[in-house]
């Protein structure tokens, strides 16, 4: 009958044993972190997303005068492709959206409508009861409009010399905006020197209840039955402040998205304010 095969005795105690065991789970546990961000499909955790320069994984290409010497990085998601509809959280600080309000507040006043053929002051009374003031960049010597406007170019692609002033509004509880186009189509409103074919909605202020900006048309829903303009329905985007909404009002070809209709809730509970940069397929003059 064969022994049992015999090891060699250490001189190691269970204390001293146990430290050893703990100390290689350690290094073990550290240089299997390393390996893992270098192997190629390694999905890592979610980061915040941020400008970055020189080591943001790839090289600089060379860039023109009117270039950025860096990478940029704006948050965004898609909330619709029927119609083009693009949300930006943290779009703007707290501080930069409450001097935007104390900018406006001594100058609102009844917001107004472009009238279309046949309309009357009188016949669209109760359409848009908001109030509000323009203010351009250049009216700011502050710079923070300037700052907003400029990322606002680069999230579109589209430059500031084809944006109009900020529309800066002010919406208290029960006002709204029924459903409308920014677009302007020639059949009613006559001849355009040039098209509104973007909108981008600043939200200055959170709003306890209501306020929501709305598409309901969105995925093409309802836009062949009778509709009322006035009813709040289909996609709503909650105001939150510092946030932003971009949507399209024209497609590529030049023609005009039905289905970009939209409108704003009624305030139920708060204030709502919002600073609105409508932009052109031209260059727009002061």
């Amino acid at each position: 009958m064969k022994g049992r095969a015999k090891f060699p005795r250490t001189k190691f105690g269970p204390p001293t044993a146990f430290l050893l065991c703990f100390l290689s789970f350690l290094a073990g546990f550290f240089f299997s972190n390393l390996l893992s961000q270098d192997v190629p499909g390694v999905r890592p955790g979610s980061r915040v997303l941020e400008s970055v320069g020189n080591d943001g994984g790839g090289d600089l290409m060379p860039f023109g005068e009117t270039g950025d010497s860096s990478f940029q990085v704006i948050p965004f998601q898609v909330l619709s492709w029927k119609p083009r509809a693009l949300y930006f959280p943290g779009f703007a600080t707290a501080e930069q959206c409450q001097s935007i309000i104390e900018m406006a507040k001594s100058n609102l006043m009844p917001s107004t409508l472009a009238l279309r053929k046949g309309e009357t002051d009188e016949s669209t009374k109760g359409t848009r009861t908001s109030s509000g003031t323009f203010i351009s960049a250049s009216e700011d010597k502050t710079g923070i409009l300037d700052a907003i406007e400029q990322k606002i170019a680069r999230a579109t692609m589209l430059p500031t010399t084809h944006g109009e002033a900020f529309n800066i509004l002010r919406y208290n509880i029960g006002q709204k905006y029924d459903s409308h186009y920014d677009a302007f189509n020639p059949a009613e409103y006559g001849p355009q020197k040039s098209q509104r074919i973007a909108s981008f909605l600043l939200y200055l202020s959170d709003v306890d209840e209501g306020g929501e900006t709305m598409f309901p048309f969105e995925n093409g829903e309802k836009i062949d039955m009778g509709f009322d303009y006035r009813k709040c329905t289909g996609l709503k985007v909650k105001p939150r402040r510092g946030d932003g909404l971009l949507f399209y009002s024209v497609f590529p070809n030049g023609t005009i998205d039905q289905l970009s209709l939209h409108g704003s809730c009624p305030v139920i509970k708060g204030e709502k304010w919002v600073a609105t940069k409508w932009i052109r397929d031209q260059v727009e003059e002061d």
